[in-house]
């Protein structure tokens, strides 16, 4: 491995953790589990894996943003996690930003003001 393609390794890495939040709570709208969480993200291109997801979805339990609900209906036990409605305005107000932080790193990337793919 070359050392830019480590030097690739760490910053990505580094760049998942800090968004992976924001795709967790963008798919707790509705009462998801663990599992279901790993498959849906990783449907959508977001790969987390469970070691990751498991200590993310108890500390933003902690915090208020998620309600947890055990479904024991099931011949193998599930803990449901749904946005609280703290959650939903944190989420909202972590949505702008995203999107604020895109628009100037775009504006960054490509100063010219062309489109994304460089043409005009």
């Amino acid at each position: 491995m070359s050392d830019a393609q480590k030097h690739m390794e760490k910053l990505m890495q580094e760049l998942r953790r800090g968004t992976i939040t924001i795709g967790v709570l963008s798919q707790l709208s509705e009462p998801q589990y663990g599992y279901s969480l790993v498959t849906m993200l990783g449907d959508k291109g977001i790969q987390v894996e469970p070691g990751t997801l498991y200590p993310l979805l108890r500390r933003l339990e902690k915090q208020g943003l998620l309600a947890s609900q055990w479904d024991t209906n099931d011949t193998r036990p599930r803990k449901y996690y749904l946005l609280s409605e703290t959650g939903k305005e944190v989420y909202d107000l972590l949505v702008v930003e995203w999107k604020g932080i895109v628009e100037s790193l775009n504006h960054v990337i490509n100063p010219k003001g062309g489109n994304e793919d460089g043409t005009d």
